[in-house]
């Protein structure tokens, strides 16, 4: 789901890059990478593995053209193309407003192709979105195949919706920037759609400095001024033993989440793993939410934060039984949060 920073006048647009595995979205991402000036890109971050060359996300905030009087900044993803990363595409599809299905020409992918499709069918519908109406854009990848399946075979296979598609060739760059074009505008017209662009006149009661608020500021100070925009999040209930002194994680927590820290610790203390770790995770959910309302992986990037730390973190919770490794990881990673929250300007607790 976009996002509006009143402060810094700009909408974040979520673009996801979806298909089957060596589909070429790697491939495509840093061709955009490549193309655009470094002065309006961020930093592109890739996870290789054995199996393919993305197994969680690549990541390219990249500035656009103007809505009204805010700046548009897109956040461009891919997505694992292997079924059995599903539960990582899931999270990465989170709150998307668009996304470009990168299909293969490959004879030999053609089932991978329909496959890929009905999963992000799937997927989106499990979040409440029919693929009908959401915006969405194709790439015929790899046309320069000598064997290369027709495009009009494609485009009947995949294309039943009559959505734009680009014959590509992300090696080259080959009508990778024609597509993203189209992504853009149709990720555009269905936020007007949605009333999701304010008004180009900021309302009277506006602070003074949030109307003359500069695009162009760095987005360290953005971050900054947006968490301080937003309602600090209910402290935790005070847990009925008498409080101990602060461990060293609870002494970085802001004082919203210092009582979380504690029980945190002190079921690290008591050899509670599986305890730790799931306050762990529920103190990271609320940190995180100190970056406005977005998926985990725009909020990790945001305040600064690894995002497959984060995903780790998710993922050890999950497996039912946590050791002294898996407590100690997720303290790790909370400790990070409150160093970023910290740099931000929440208060911290006084020692």
């Amino acid at each position: 789901m976009s996002t509006v920073n009143v402060m810094a006048r700009e909408i974040a647009a979520k673009i996801v890059f979806y298909g089957p595995g060596l589909s070429g979205k790697t491939t495509t991402l840093k061709r955009i990478y490549e193309t655009v000036k470094p002065s309006l890109r961020g930093e592109l971050m890739t996870l290789p593995t054995e199996a393919d060359r993305t197994l969680f996300f690549d990541f390219l905030p990249v500035r656009v053209e103007r809505v009204g009087d805010y700046a548009l900044r897109l956040a461009l993803y891919t997505v694992p193309g292997q079924v059995f990363y599903n539960a990582t595409r899931k999270l990465v599809l989170q709150g998307a407003d668009g996304v470009v299905f990168v299909a293969d020409s490959n004879p030999g992918a053609e089932d991978a192709n329909r496959e890929s499709m009905a999963n992000l069918e799937e997927n989106l519908s499990e979040q409440g979105i029919a693929i009908d109406s959401f915006p969405l854009v194709i790439q015929f990848n790899k046309r320069d195949l000598g064997n290369a399946v027709p495009t009009a075979k494609m485009r009947a296979a995949l294309n039943r919706r009559g959505v734009p598609d680009f014959e590509t060739v992300a090696m080259s760059g080959e009508g990778v920037l024609d597509a993203m074009k189209a992504i853009i505008r149709l990720v555009i017209k269905d936020l007007r759609a949605r009333k999701i662009v304010p008004s180009s006149k900021p309302k009277p009661s506006a602070p003074a400095h949030a109307i003359a608020k500069d695009s162009g500021a760095s987005l360290e100070s953005q971050l900054q001024e947006h968490v301080m925009m937003q309602p600090a999040p209910e402290p935790a209930p005070a847990p009925f033993f008498a409080k101990p002194a602060l461990g060293p994680v609870a002494a970085l927590a802001p004082a919203a989440l210092i009582d979380n820290a504690r029980v945190a610790e002190l079921a690290f203390a008591a050899g509670d793993f599986e305890g730790c770790v799931r306050t762990c995770l529920e103190t990271l959910q609320r940190g995180l939410a100190f970056a406005g309302e977005s998926s985990i992986a725009h909020q990790s990037f945001l305040l600064g934060l690894n995002g497959r730390d984060v995903l780790d973190t998710y993922t050890r919770s999950q497996r039912g039984t946590c050791n002294i490794d898996d407590a100690s990881f997720a303290l790790f990673v909370l400790a990070q949060l409150f160093v970023r929250l910290t740099q931000a300007g929440l208060p911290s607790p006084e020692h």
